[in-house]
């Protein structure tokens, strides 16, 4: 049975925003996985792209040591959108990143159950702490 769009997501919001387990994190892509954030700065804390479980495993895990934001799950919430491609879905999130209100669109593209490819775009001042604190 193949895992759902929810399901999927489920574990990757768990990996990388609750527990914040890197080696979990990783294991969510395929072995050639490609996590990208464009939005970037090209000197910021977190690469723009990564590439292959390792790359990921280390950037997510040096990324969350350097920035200690805690997610509250209480004020943020998520709706996920599917496309005519059954491996391809869309994620738009609103959430509270230590204290500070941030918005996310990533678009997932999937292999055999795992996240071949990751687009991660979201809000630039989460990176140089500049994000408007949630009220």
């Amino acid at each position: 049975m193949t895992d759902s769009h929810a399901d999927i997501y489920g574990r990757y919001l768990h990996a990388g925003a609750i527990s914040r387990d890197p080696d979990a994190f990783a294991e969510l892509f395929t072995e050639d996985g490609v996590y990208e954030a464009p939005l970037l700065p090209e000197d910021g804390p977190l690469p723009r792209r990564l590439t292959g479980r390792a790359a990921i495993r280390g950037g997510i895990g040096a990324f969350q040591q350097g920035e200690p934001g805690e997610v509250d799950p209480s004020r943020s919430g998520f709706v996920l959108h599917g496309t005519a491609d059954p491996d391809v879905f869309i994620a738009e999130t609103d959430a509270v990143v230590g204290g500070a209100a941030i918005a996310l669109v990533q678009i997932f593209r999937l292999r055999e159950g795992r996240i071949a490819s990751l687009r991660d775009y979201f809000t630039p001042a989460l990176m140089d702490g500049t994000a408007t604190p949630h009220r």
